[in-house]
């Protein structure tokens, strides 16, 4: 192979490296991921607006925003206190607070707890 045509190549490999990624885990991948820490929900300030998936915030809806699992995934939420849970869907990003882990709308939070208390001890498992 002459000088140029190896230049050539191995531009051509290197830009095709560069240029992938490692797969993303899909949502059934996440099936049976579980974790522990503290829920809150969201302040009536955000009713109606845009999440981050694009669908409208419904305080009504048993909605939840979480970091890193994905758009439509399937939440069981349960207060580790008195074991009372609650199905989700993840439709928004956060929480944006330190020791949290995911953010519940009003409705769904008061499903198991009390909304005086402001910030529950749960586990989280995707069902779906």
């Amino acid at each position: 192979m002459k000088a140029g045509n190896k230049f050539v190549f191995c531009m051509i490999v290197a830009f095709t490296v560069g240029c992938t990624s490692l797969p993303r885990k899909s949502p059934s991948n996440w099936i049976g991921y579980t974790e522990r820490g503290k829920a809150s929900f969201y302040a009536m300030k955000y009713q109606f607006r845009k999440t981050a998936s694009g669908e409208r915030f419904n305080q009504l809806s048993k909605t939840a925003a979480h970091k890193r699992l994905p758009f439509g995934s399937k939440v069981k939420v349960t207060n580790v206190k008195n074991g009372k849970s609650v199905i989700v869907k993840i439709n928004d990003r956060g929480p944006f607070v330190k020791g949290r882990i995911i953010d519940l709308s009003r409705s769904a939070f008061s499903n198991i707890g009390n909304t005086a208390s402001g910030v529950i001890n749960v586990r989280i498992e995707v069902i779906e």
